[in-house]
């Protein structure tokens, strides 16, 4: 499991089935009072020595809602950039930093108008995948103009989760999704194009680019022509 999750970190070998267990034996007998006893016991899994305590950790930090929220963004922040790695941080920004953003529009749209500048990737994906399950909640506007901001960048990443999103925010808003593509898919990496139209029906399609050199050269009004 290390070797697949490119770690030197160990695993203590329990696997799914077990850690679910864990989490609700532990889920009544270790319930917080305070947001600080919620953020001393997610830290306290958080420092474990294997990686199966991080994903408790994660797991605990999901269970009592009344604490997921703008208060502890610092300590998602916190995982974030110390876990820097999917497995960790895709978990992280779906399922707690997304439901804040849901729940929170105002401040952690803002929080996230830094993260997507951010100099960590890690922080950067979390700002793009935090949308990831808001179908028809989604703050278009603000993915759209996020997406446009990381179109450049060249970690995998990054352009995978571009993708990523737009696929999904496709299956809700198919016709948003693809006005977008067509607009801008000069700018989008092949992955992330190839990623994010997936899903669309009709495809869409775009030339090569030495396809549309070369029929630019034989015919001006190439240029001109509307991509599918």
């Amino acid at each position: 499991m290390a070797a697949y999750m490119k770690t030197t970190q160990p695993f203590a070998g329990v696997q799914i089935p077990a850690r679910q267990s864990i989490i609700r034996e532990i889920r009544d007998r270790f319930a917080p009072q305070t947001r600080a006893e919620y953020e001393a016991r997610v830290l306290a899994l958080w420092r474990g020595r294997y990686r199966e305590e991080q994903y408790l950790a994660i797991a605990y930090a999901r269970l009592y809602p009344a604490f997921v929220s703008a208060a502890s963004l610092p300590l998602y922040e916190r995982m974030i950039r110390e876990g820097a790695w999917w497995d960790f941080v895709d978990e992280i920004a779906v399922h707690l930093v997304g439901v804040v953003l849901r729940r929170d529009r105002a401040h952690s749209g803002r929080l996230l108008d830094r993260w997507i500048e951010d100099q960590d990737m890690w922080i950067r994906r979390t700002a793009l995948i935090a949308h990831l399950t808001h179908k028809a909640e989604t703050d278009a506007t603000r993915l759209f103009a996020h997406i446009l901001l990381r179109a450049g960048d060249r970690e995998f990443f990054i352009r995978k989760a571009i993708g990523w999103i737009l696929r999904e925010y496709g299956k809700t808003a198919p016709a948003a999704v693809r006005t977008f593509i067509r607009a801008h898919h000069a700018r989008l990496s092949p992955l992330s194009l190839k990623e994010g139209a997936r899903r669309l029906n009709p495809p869409l399609r775009f030339p090569k680019p030495n396809t549309a050199r070369r029929s630019q050269g034989a015919n001006p009004s190439a240029s001109r022509r509307n991509v599918l």
